[in-house]
């Protein structure tokens, strides 16, 4: 068994959506003066590689207490033109964007999930689209060029309540 990490590291003035409030990790307690380590962490819950619950667009989509964890993770595939998409398998786009006829496609397969590579931004329209459509996604995903076609994908959330989206620990295991 192989596990490959597919997370962006979170730091202070990491990359941000343009206009979103700089992410700041703070270590506010050290061993020398209090006996022990401690950070506050300041993100947004769309920083880093994260996921997105429809209530990110939708008023009164799905929140993340909605899913269950094994909604967060399954079988996944890379995104293939030519191969039908499945609500078996997650699929992770690594060497391409989802543009509209793609995002219609997604809609009427409704896979498990969908992910995109750090490589890319999603469209705002799209996005919004696929979230309003009850899609679970993933975003900014790195270390994909790592990946078979076919792999176990998880990406859990915090556990946030009422929860739009949330940085994940996201990661591939290969057997």
């Amino acid at each position: 068994m192989k596990i490959i990490d597919l997370t962006l590291p979170l730091y202070t003035g990491m990359p941000v959506y343009p206009g979103d409030p700089e992410a700041s990790i703070e270590l506010i307690q050290t061993i020398e003066k209090n006996g022990w380590n401690m950070r506050r962490i300041e993100i947004n819950s769309h920083d880093g590689t994260h996921v997105n619950a429809p209530l990110h667009f939708a008023q009164n989509g799905k929140t993340l207490d909605d899913y269950s964890l094994e909604d967060f993770c399954g079988p996944a595939r890379m995104y293939d033109p030519a191969a039908a998409l499945s609500p078996d398998f997650g699929v992770i786009f690594r060497e391409q964007n989802i543009d509209a006829k793609i995002a219609e496609e997604i809609k009427r397969a409704r896979p498990h999930f969908i992910g995109l590579s750090s490589a890319f931004e999603f469209d705002v329209e799209i996005e919004k689209e696929l979230l309003q459509a009850g899609s679970l996604s993933f975003e900014r995903l790195c270390n994909l060029e790592q990946l078979p076609d076919e792999f176990m994908f998880y990406g859990m959330p915090l556990k946030i309540k009422g929860g739009d989206g949330s940085p994940v620990r996201a990661f591939a295991v290969i057997e």
